[in-house]
């Protein structure tokens, strides 16, 4: 199948054989026909199946067809999103999909000043993209109005689980018509999504491709077993490596990802982090010149991580491992995207070898380790980290008290009570 077999408009299909486009992937084969005859759809494929195209791309048709002449030009189609990076992206996507039809985007989110938004918004826009805090904040403001609304899309569900925006995506809904079509892309589907699923749609048309537990076979995985205080070592070994151009390297937190930058950057290494503390504009340089490959590691967290999408990008390392095992598979699809090859590594200790059995029982393959490398596991058995005691608790039931011991002051006890709130 070609995109020329979707009934799409001949300027759309000019703009995609621009991009180098020319065979749908099975998200896009499916969803858009779907999308083109008017129908709800609930779409599950994680990240990296083209499932932006699959809804920017009929929404672009559907909206040119039924062209808004009006002057004030409401918006027309609303997509929701979690990140500003996959806002950005989705952003560009319209942009070159859409470059030869006559239709207004733009893209919102928060870490910025508002005033260039407003500004776009007041000149009026069919398609608007958003995360779901700075749309909340402009509605409230007066500068949104969701009334008119023909399509929305809510996209990476799950993630907007995750960082805790189910509440605003349920104060968005209310404000839109009830006379609409949705669209609602998840990678996984727990009760708490279908539930939400449920609100949304109506009579969905169902699409399930590259289930989450599935890893591309163009990826090649391996795995190091290694101790957590030489992990910093063994990341600078593998750099030696002059194939390696660029590598995204993942980490489970903001200051261990900042850390990680400080070592390379040491070693006379190129690299930049990014993370939900950086500022926005510090975010973007750091993508572009990552996408440039004037930076040659990028170390992100999972959330920022979500909407990096770049082409031919070969090299992922797990430097921490994920606990939670869909997340491997989502961080090794950055690499091996659109049917070219990627390699991921990931660095496991000690206290990591039960997520790596979770990730293994889940993508139903034994992933490969390298032995003989020169920072092998030593320590099986680290010490875990004490747990702080508070003190014994008072024996309230006889209304007992700390002895004080002559005329000394009542010592502190941290047991219990607001005391250990307060610690």
């Amino acid at each position: 199948m070609t995109f020329q077999d979707l009934n799409l408009t001949p300027e759309i299909l000019k703009a995609l054989s621009e991009e180098g486009y020319t065979q749908p992937t099975p998200i896009q084969s499916k969803a858009i026909p779907i999308v083109l005859e008017g129908r709800d759809l609930l779409g599950c494929a994680q990240t990296g199946t083209g499932k932006t195209a699959a809804f920017s791309i009929p929404i672009i048709q559907l909206l040119d067809k039924n062209e808004n002449n009006s002057r004030n030009r409401p918006i027309r189609c609303l997509i929701v999103t979690p990140t500003r990076e996959l806002a950005i992206q989705i952003g560009e996507s319209i942009q070159a999909y859409g470059k030869y039809h006559r239709l207004n985007h733009t893209v919102i989110f928060g870490g910025v000043k508002q005033h260039s938004q407003v500004n776009a918004l007041q000149r009026g826009i069919d398609i608007l993209v958003a995360t779901p805090g700075r749309l909340l904040d402009l509605m409230q403001q007066g500068f949104i109005n969701l009334r008119q609304i023909e399509m929305f899309v809510l996209d990476e569900a799950d993630r907007m689980l995750d960082m805790g925006f189910i509440h605003d995506v349920k104060k968005l809904i209310a404000a839109l018509p009830q006379k609409r079509q949705s669209l609602f892309f998840s990678a996984t589907m727990p009760p708490e999504i279908v539930k939400l699923a449920s609100s949304i749609l109506s009579n969905p048309a169902k699409v399930e491709v590259a289930p989450v537990s599935s890893t591309a076979e163009t990826i090649k995985q391996f795995l190091y077993y290694v101790d957590k205080g030489n992990k910093n070592a063994l990341l600078l070994d593998i750099l030696k490596d002059s194939k390696i151009k660029t590598v995204l390297v993942f980490t489970r937190t903001k200051h261990g990802a900042d850390k990680i930058v400080k070592v390379l950057v040491k070693n006379d290494i190129k690299a930049q982090a990014i993370h939900g503390n950086k500022a926005q504009n510090a975010r973007q340089a750091a993508l572009a010149n990552f996408k440039a490959q004037t930076t040659r590691v990028l170390v992100a967290t999972d959330i920022a991580a979500r909407g990096i999408d770049v082409d031919e990008l070969e090299y992922v390392i797990n430097f921490d491992i994920p606990n939670i095992s869909e997340t491997y598979v989502h961080r090794i699809g950055r690499t091996g995207r659109a049917g070219n090859k990627g390699t991921a590594y990931s660095f496991c200790d000690a206290e990591e070898r039960v997520d790596i059995k979770n990730i293994e029982k889940l993508i139903s393959m034994k992933i490969p380790v390298i032995n003989g490398h020169n920072f092998p596991l030593l320590d099986e058995n680290p010490p875990k980290a004490a747990k702080p005691s508070y003190g014994p608790r008072p024996n309230r039931g006889q209304g007992s008290a700390p002895k004080t011991g002559g005329n000394k002051p009542p010592k502190k006890s941290y047991g219990g009570g607001r005391d250990k709130r307060n610690y």
